[in-house]
């Protein structure tokens, strides 16, 4: 045999022993010993509870976009978003927050409970799942759903109309409360309910009351079939029960607190303000912080829509930023409050889905909401009640609910955005220098990744639904 040949396959079999060797080490180099070999339940929980929080309450989701739609804020600085001049990079983070984190996180929960066979988990995880897809199709309309999040067999999800994913979503929510068992396999990591599963089959009962009336008047029967399903079941029934995650000191402070830390672009807006004052709401100094230089108004807020002269104009020490209220680094993260499903049994009381006193469950809903926010005396809210503007209106109760539930959501923009559209009250004027030829947005449009990583999908969606703006109006959202 050839000698060089001999050496040259003598070589060869040293760099691949090397090379298997060297590859050892490098696997073994590059184990984190701090990161967990397998995924535990109770960090995914707490990951999935915390980020998805935050993005509902974050920047991009709520403070600059949805809050400036419903008029609860209005910027002072940098307005191109309150005259609605959006990109297709604008929504990203909300669309990649909620898929590729919250429900990630939720999906690995779900295989990991099925594997141990703990159905709390397994039914606290469909139950945030079913919140995180509403927020996705409130805000973008068709949205992967069936095909979400299969990877290995998916990587161009087809996007599902409102309609099979708001169905898929009460379906997925009735499974979900039936599997939870307060006497079942605890739960870790749960830091919107702390474990207390009881809490938890209320949590799901009133987010299925939520959007049963989503669909309501798109489709009547499966609404009214829900709610009918839902009497007699516990319910969140107190503010010492809503859903939300209570926040702490820096890093896990509120989002708009943390905003306040470094920026200062956002305001009440003047439309709240003014609504407040003209009812002498006692919830003004709770949503609204006096001018920093003092005025004659006290609480002055900013009209949406200013270019940046106009609001330079208008000054940040003669203008109001949310209460202190909202401000504090500890202050909640709600999710769904009592108020909402009092204000929500009442509509489904005048749309006759179940019997009861529509006018009462309006009262206590407002009732609900001032305690919320600490205004608990009873004399400040019987005067409040009896007064004209405030009582109930049964010829017109999407005027009366839809005006007191936008009150009583402030801060929750994707809520308060979704309620604005459906009930159509209060009816708002667009922004004095907005960019859609008078109109406000009622969507959010799709991230630019989707049209370039998932074209196809992206199209079939668009040529469906319609065009993709801000101003292409979604199923539930009938006129």
């Amino acid at each position: 045999m050839n000698t060089r040949y001999i050496k040259n396959l003598i070589s060869l079999v040293v760099v691949a022993a090397l090379a298997v060797a060297c590859g050892d080490d490098l696997t073994d180099t590059n184990i984190n010993p701090n990161e967990a070999l397998h995924p535990q339940p109770d960090y995914l929980l707490t990951n999935a509870i915390k980020a998805s929080v935050d993005t509902y309450w974050g920047v991009d989701n709520n403070m600059n976009s949805t809050l400036l739609f419903v008029q609860h804020f209005a910027k002072i600085q940098y307005t191109d978003p309150d005259r609605y001049r959006y990109t297709n990079t604008s929504f990203e983070s909300t669309w990649k927050g909620f898929y590729s984190v919250g429900l990630a996180d939720l999906a690995e929960i779900t295989t990991l409970a099925e594997e141990s066979g703990n159905d709390n988990y397994k039914g606290v995880a469909l139950i945030l799942r079913s919140w995180l897809f509403a927020n996705l199709t409130d805000l973008y309309g068709a949205v992967p759903y069936r095909q979400a999040l299969q990877i290995t067999d998916q990587l161009a999800p087809g996007y599902d109309g409102q309609d099979v994913v708001y169905a898929g979503i009460l379906d997925d929510l009735k499974t979900a409360v039936e599997l939870l068992d307060p006497e079942g396999d605890a739960i870790a990591g749960d830091i919107l309910y702390n474990g207390k599963i009881a809490n938890w089959i209320k949590f799901g009962n009133a987010l299925r009351l939520r959007y049963a009336l989503r669909i309501a008047d798109q489709a009547e029967d499966k609404a009214r079939e829900v709610i009918t399903d839902l009497q007699g079941k516990p319910i969140i029934s107190s503010n010492d029960e809503l859903a939300r995650l209570v926040y702490s000191s820096s890093p896990n402070q509120n989002p708009i607190a943390l905003n306040f830390e470094t920026r200062n672009d956002y305001r009440v807006s003047r439309t709240m303000i003014e609504t407040l004052r003209a009812l002498g709401d006692p919830r003004l100094p709770v949503f609204a912080s006096p001018t920093e230089t003092a005025t004659a108004e006290v609480y002055i807020g900013v009209p949406n829509g200013l270019t940046n002269d106009a609001a330079s104009d208008l000054g940040l020490a003669k203008t109001s930023k949310p209460g202190s209220y909202f401000l504090r680094s500890e202050a909640p993260g709600v999710v769904l409050s009592y108020s909402e499903v009092l204000f929500n049994q009442a509509e489904a009381v005048e749309r006759e889905f179940i019997t009861g006193d529509a006018e009462a469950l309006y009262e206590q809903a407002i009732t609900a909401s001032l305690q919320q926010f600490g205004i608990i005396n009873t004399t400040v809210i019987n005067d409040y009640l009896d007064q004209p503007a405030v009582q109930y209106n049964a010829a017109n109760y999407r005027e009366s609910i839809g005006t007191q539930k936008w009150i009583a959501l402030f801060g929750q923009g994707t809520e308060a955005f979704c309620e604005w559209r459906r009930l159509d009250y209060p009816q708002l004027t667009p922004a004095v220098n907005g960019v859609l030829s008078g109109k406000i947005p009622v969507r959010f449009i799709y991230p630019g990744s989707e049209q370039s990583l998932n074209g196809k999908s992206y199209r079939d969606a668009v040529n469906v639904q319609g065009t993709d703006a801000l101003t292409t109006r979604l199923w539930f959202d009938k006129q």
